[in-house]
């Protein structure tokens, strides 16, 4: 687009450096250049106005696949002019001489070639694959093919166009595909996190068990001290009743000792009292065994009245009243017969 002022008769252009301007007078190129400014006289001039700046084209359409799935392609595509009168011969850039605005639509139709054959370059390489691999393979390897495609081709290098760059954002299923093809990689995402889960359940599990066997195996060392502790009671309680039984033994055979001894002691007493009796006894018996019967008499009746208080009842018999009467007649016969000699 250019900016056209009039002055009378006369009118004046002026363009920007990115754009390109050929004027024609009468048929004949009079002025080619780029961001030029110059006074003209619009009776049969024709002037053409070619944008040089980059252009960027966006192109969205679905394809499909090799396994007849749909594909949704999006990107962008960057061109510009290089030979801005080539492009000029082959589509209509000419401008009202009176606004400056283009009577036709030259950059719209620029858009629809470029995206048109992009988009039929996509879709050649989509159709010779199965989604599989294009999901695979990815965008990097669809922007290649576009982009070498575009460079290459024949109808844009012929119309003086020059491809800059091309972008391919997403290649991507429907979204019910999209979802189904996820779903493998969701189950096993799934199954390595169930298995996550239960190693970590295994884990908690074997750590109880090392607690619990750890408890039980305190418990059982416990047990086994409590045992020991009981035995080690039990013998000191024993070793306690020995020793208490051997010291009441002791005790016991002190006294039995202290009894022998006193008892021995009291008998040898005894006996030497004993003895000491009898042998009174026989020296009163050989004193007794020298005396006449009339003494021995009187000494029975003097016994027999030092006993009388505590003899309740005596009791002489003719027989022996008589013995007794006899000896002692005898004996002082005896006595009388004696004397008389």
């Amino acid at each position: 687009m250019a900016d056209i002022t009039s002055f009378l008769f006369a009118r004046h252009l002026r363009v920007a450096p990115t754009s390109h301007v050929l004027f024609y007078k009468d048929g004949a190129l009079k002025r080619s250049g780029k961001g030029l400014a110059f006074w003209f006289m619009p009776l049969g001039a024709s002037i053409s106005v070619v944008p040089l700046d980059d252009r960027e084209q966006a192109f969205l359409f679905k394809g499909r696949s090799a396994d007849f799935q749909e594909v949704t392609v999006n990107g962008v595509v960057v061109y510009r002019v290089k030979s801005a009168e080539e492009l000029a011969g082959r589509v209509d850039f000419a401008v009202d001489s009176a606004t400056g605005a283009y009577t036709k639509e030259p950059l719209e139709r620029l858009a629809a070639v470029v995206t048109q054959l992009a988009q039929q370059l996509a879709a050649t390489w989509l159709g010779r694959r199965a989604l599989k691999d294009i999901l695979l393979e990815g965008p990097d390897a669809l922007r290649a093919v576009v982009h070498d495609g575009l460079v290459e081709d024949g109808g844009l290098l012929a119309m003086g166009l020059e491809i800059v760059a091309t972008r391919v954002a997403s290649v991507a299923p429907t979204s019910e595909m999209e979802k189904a093809l996820q779903m493998p990689t969701r189950e096993s995402i799934q199954q390595q996190a169930d298995q996550a889960t239960f190693a970590r359940r295994a884990l908690a599990v074997e750590k109880e068990r090392a607690i619990q066997e750890n408890e039980l195996h305190n418990q059982i060392e416990l047990a086994k001290r409590e045992e020991t502790l009981i035995a080690q009671r039990g013998q000191n309680d024993k070793k306690r009743a020995i020793d208490a039984s051997e010291s009441k033994r002791i005790e016991a055979e002190g006294a039995a000792g202290n009894v022998k001894i006193n008892a021995e002691a009291q008998a040898e007493s005894i006996r030497v009292l004993e003895e000491v009796k009898v042998t009174a006894e026989k020296e009163r018996m050989d004193i007794y065994r020298t005396l006449p019967p009339a003494a021995l008499m009187g000494l029975a009746a003097r016994e027999l009245a030092g006993k009388l208080q505590s003899i309740e009842h005596l009791n002489l018999s003719p027989d022996l009243l008589g013995s007794l009467l006899e000896r002692v007649l005898g004996a002082q016969a005896r006595k009388l017969e004696a004397d008389a000699e």
